[in-house]
This record gives C-alpha cells, structure tokens and sequence, in this order.
C-alpha cells in the first residue's frame, strides 16, 4: 500500500486544496474509493504520530494536506511580507465579504486608493471584473480561492471571525492606550 500512499500524498500536495476522494481517485489513477479512503486515513494517522508541521484534514469528506493550525502564523506572515501589502489585502477582504462586489461601494467603504488596489489584485489574478452601468462588478477569481485555502461555502464565515478578531485587538489596544 506504500506506493498507493505515495501517489495520494503526492496528489494532496500537488492541488494544495480540499479534494473529494472521487478527485483524488482520479488524479492519482486509483480505482477503489474505499482503498483510498483507507489510505487517505492511515495518511492522517502517519502524519498525526509524526507530529510534525504538516498534518491530513478531512472536511465535511474531502482531505487536504495542510500546514497544522501551530503553524499558521509563520505562513500567514510570509505571504503578507511577500505579495499583497495590507491596504491591498484589506480591500480585497471587502471586495470577497461582499462577493460579488460593485466597484463604486468597494471605493466608498475603502477609498480613492482602492483604484489601485483593484487593478494590482486583477493584475495578480485574484479579481476579474464586468462592466456594470458607469461602474463594474468585481468578483473572486479561482485563484484566490486557492492561494488563502477557502471554499466558497465557508468564506464569509471566515471573513466575519477575522474581522470580529481585529475589532476585539482594537478595542483592546484602545483601552490599554486610555489607562
């Protein structure tokens, strides 16, 4: 079973999101869904015992090799100092909350600057936009799906407790800043 292993962690890796095992059965050439469930489990439990930075997930049943949630601060600082400075970042978040997003609102919630901000994400490949009377409407690209590991099911979901993070650090900050 070590070669069929092999070929579904080398699939997990490769795609880097959530895939049903009917995915995975086709990609790594695999028949049998009840083989590559087992596999898919003894994948987990190996890497569960290795204790290391990766582990398997299994959500709502589709699997993913994903870096373990210890981990995250490190991959999320990267990939904030390496590509999308944090005004981009934050207009995106309004733009994906609002999903899809009328051009003229995404300017007036984060300002003139946005301007810029829309065209370097659609330049990037993360927004696509469609003309919408004077104005256009921006919507998610498949990439940005990918690159912060969300499915579109769980997304404002995600968004709403990252926001309600950030307003709880700021009130906490504000309050520390009063005594």
């Amino acid at each position: 079973m070590t070669e069929e292993k092999n070929k579904i962690e080398a699939v997990l890796f490769t795609m880097g999101k959530f895939l049903s095992i009917e995915e995975i059965s086709q990609m790594s050439g695999i028949g049998s869904i009840g083989f590559i469930r087992q596999a898919l489990e003894e994948l987990q439990g190996d890497y569960s015992k290795k204790g290391g930075a990766l582990e398997i997930v299994n959500e709502k049943d589709k699997w993913k090799l994903n870096i373990h949630k210890n981990y995250l601060y490190l991959t999320e600082k990267l990939l904030t100092d390496a590509e999308l400075d944090l005004p981009a970042q934050e207009t995106l978040a309004v733009i994906a909350y609002k999903q899809p997003a009328i051009q003229s609102d995404v300017i007036n919630t984060r300002g003139n600057k946005a301007y810029d901000h829309i065209k370097r994400l659609k330049d990037e490949g993360f927004l696509v936009s469609e003309k919408f009377g004077r104005t256009k409407v921006l919507k998610l690209t498949q990439k940005f799906y990918d690159y912060f590991d969300v499915m579109e099911e769980d997304l404002k979901e995600k968004l709403v407790e990252k926001f309600s993070e950030k307003e709880e650090d700021n009130a906490s900050k504000e309050e520390e800043n009063e005594s």
